[in-house]
């Protein structure tokens, strides 16, 4: 503390630092989001594209906060079309400057340059191209949104959401109230008790009718901020039509300066009360602002240290992961200080443990052993990619540490078990058809996701009853992405030479080739739902009369015995509908084909799932690789790795793979 009276002289002009609304601040790069389809270099489309980014700078620098712009080709398919929008609170030299810096990137960042079209956001800015015209019109496409949470939530959760929603809704009314020519910008202060406040920010693009900008406000404000940031502190959606954001703390400028206050009128006389007021209140404010002062000098310290680390570790990337970093001190706090009786679970790469924050919420606290197979690389790439996915059928990643040699991850903690533990513990939990259904689709529209509908393409690649958690719910969420690969755009496989997965769920092709692809998850997947439906675990024998017989060989032959509903559950006694199992049944049998281009696609599967009108293709013998085997080993069930190239038709090694949340 004594430290502290170091900053004597400058105390003063801390405290009016404090009482102003917003500092300067440079640029804060958010994301971007770049079609993979590209456009040839030296065309009439990238020197049209030149010149729309060379308007839009140009426009930028006239003090004007919207501007859009086509440039025109003898053939359409030369034509660009793009616009720039600054946030509205922002002056007009940080709006050129955002603009200047947005164009720049576009045309130079490695996944942009080339791209037929490209949105990129800043919290000062947004800029969009397309070879498309979109003026005029919301686009809601889920791959061009991004979303991102405070890692902290509120201890007052229920009340803190209706507050927000309530204000987030009247904020804005008032930016569409703007009218059709206005700016559709609005920003609100709300009082969430005598010592916080509620900051709140929405935007629309000015070309939106008041309508339009109302409904592409109305989703996210119902739709994807409560599934991102629901009780959290603070969030933000951007889309690129519209914006919103909200915060503990001022975060955007205010439109008027704050009125000067009146001194009161002092007369001749005080009274001796007054004076008795002052000589006590003004030492004890005085001592607590100097405390807060300290204190807030060395979070920054602390602050700045994590800021340069992240850096250090992933560059240009860092801004997206800042909101996410914990510090060493906080999580052994959470976990008394990795304690024994903290510990939920091991994996091949470190232990898992039971962790209760500050504010109370409830973590899995991931920590790598130091003698880990996973590098360094891994780990960062590890962390870029779940910080990037966000489904309700997925664990929800909070954040991680990198500090003083330590390589941790933190989720949230599902209190409930593993459908592993529900399918195939000790004592196995009743599950009705109506949970086992709910587990099937929702495990479906995670890896759906997964494939098609998040920021990056991901194959998970070790999808089994262990990694799928279930909430108090029933709720699937899968877990464990430490083998996950992700996939450009366009690609359709990858090889290998270091198989990673679990025996009993990995794909012929995958096994004994080291090809992997979006139909290596099919049909780990179509293992999944045959286990869930007769509570059997692959590869083991299930009746005294042929020891030889796995899961697959006994679901195929009463198939086409036509006796499917023999392989139920038997211990399933609730109320089902036997054409839903049937159908569920058929599905699982399509996705373990030993042909993966006959495999169905996971949007095929879930549309099978949605839809019991369509019809299903009859499923051809299913792939029994798995004899060859040793039966020993299969019944292990736990990840391993092993070579593509050996000699035996599996060689397995010393090394598991991760498992790292409670069975």
């Amino acid at each position: 503390m004594a430290s502290c009276f170091t900053y004597a002289i400058p105390f003063i002009f801390f405290i009016s630092l404090c009482f102003t609304p917003t500092r300067a601040q440079g640029l804060q790069y958010q994301y971007q989001v770049c079609s993979p389809n590209k456009f040839t270099p030296n065309t009439t489309f990238q020197s049209h594209l030149t010149t729309l980014f060379s308007s839009l700078s140009s426009k930028a620098s006239n003090n004007v906060q919207f501007f859009n712009n086509t440039v025109t080709g003898t053939n359409p398919s030369d034509t660009v079309y793009g616009l720039f929008m600054c946030r509205g609170d922002i002056p007009s030299d940080l709006c050129n400057h955002c603009v200047g810096n947005a164009t720049q990137r576009l045309s130079t960042h490695v996944d942009c340059s080339f791209s037929i079209e490209a949105v990129v956001y800043y919290d000062e800015c947004i800029v969009r191209y397309s070879n498309l015209s979109f003026f005029g019109t919301a686009d809601m496409e889920i791959n061009s949104g991004y979303v991102l949470a405070s890692p902290i939530n509120m201890t007052n959760q229920e009340s803190f959401k209706r507050l927000v929603y309530v204000s987030l809704n009247e904020t804005a009314d008032e930016a569409v109230g703007s009218g059709s020519g206005g700016e559709k910008f609005a920003t609100k202060e709300t009082d969430i008790d005598i010592f916080q406040k509620l900051y709140c920010l929405v935007q629309c693009t000015p070309d939106l009718s008041p309508r339009d900008c109302r409904s592409c406000l109305n989703s996210l404000i119902n739709s994807d901020l409560p599934r991102c940031c629901a009780g959290r502190q603070g969030g933000r959606v951007l889309y690129p039509n519209c914006v919103i954001r909200f915060e503990i703390y001022p975060f955007f400028r205010s439109h008027g300066s704050a009125p000067t206050p009146t001194p009161p009128k002092l007369g001749e006389k005080k009274s001796s009360t007054s004076r008795t007021i002052i000589l006590v209140v003004v030492p004890i404010v005085s001592l607590a602002t100097l405390s807060a002062f300290c204190y807030y000098l060395l979070r920054r310290r602390a602050r700045k240290r994590l800021k340069n680390l992240l850096r250090e570790n992933f560059g240009e990337e860092s801004s997206i992961l800042e909101g996410l970093q914990f510090d060493l001190a906080t999580i052994k706090l959470a976990t008394d200080n990795f304690s024994n009786e903290r510990e939920i679970g091991k994996g091949g790469f470190g232990e898992v443990y039971k962790g209760v924050l500050v504010d109370g919420r409830h973590i899995a606290v991931k920590r790598l052993s130091i003698g880990s197979k996973q590098g360094s690389v891994e780990f960062k790439n590890e962390i870029l990619l779940i910080a990037k996915l966000q489904h309700r059928n997925l664990v929800a990643f909070m954040g991680f540490c990198l500090e003083e040699e330590e390589k941790i991850l933190i989720y949230e903690y599902v209190p409930n078990r593993s459908l592993d533990y529900f399918l195939f513990g000790n004592q196995q939990q009743k599950l009705s058809w109506h949970e086992r259904y709910k587990i099937i689709g929702g495990t479906a529209s995670g890896i759906l996701y997964l494939h098609e509908y998040s920021q990056l393409k991901v194959i998970h690649r070790d999808l089994k009853p262990s990694n799928i958690l279930l909430d108090e719910n029933m709720n699937p969420k899968i877990s464990d992405f430490g083998l996950a690969r992700i996939f450009d755009v366009d690609q359709n496989r990858a090889e290998t030479d270091r198989i990673v997965g679990t025996y009993g769920y990995m794909s012929p092709e995958y096994a004994m080739l080291g090809q992997f692809s979006e139909k290596s998850d099919v049909f780990s997947f179509g293992i999944i739902v045959l286990e869930i439906i007769t509570s059997k675990k692959n590869a083991r024998s299930y009746e005294s009369h042929n020891m030889e017989e796995g899961l697959m060989t006994y679901v195929w032959r009463h198939w086409k015995n036509e006796t499917p509903m023999s392989i139920l559950d038997p211990n399933m006694k609730e109320n089902y509908y036997e054409t839903e199992v049937i159908r569920c049944i058929q599905i699982g049998l399509l996705c373990v084909q030993e042909n993966p281009n006959i495999r169905p696609t996971m949007a095929t599967v879930v549309s099978y799932l949605n839809n019991h009108s369509l019809e299903l293709p009859s499923p051809q013998e299913p792939a029994f690789f798995l004899h060859g085997i040793d039966k020993k080993v299969m019944q292990q069930g736990s990840s391993s790795t092993i070579s593509a190239n050996s000699s035996m038709p599996f060689s397995v090694n010393e090394m598991p793979t991760t498992s790292f949340y409670p069975r």
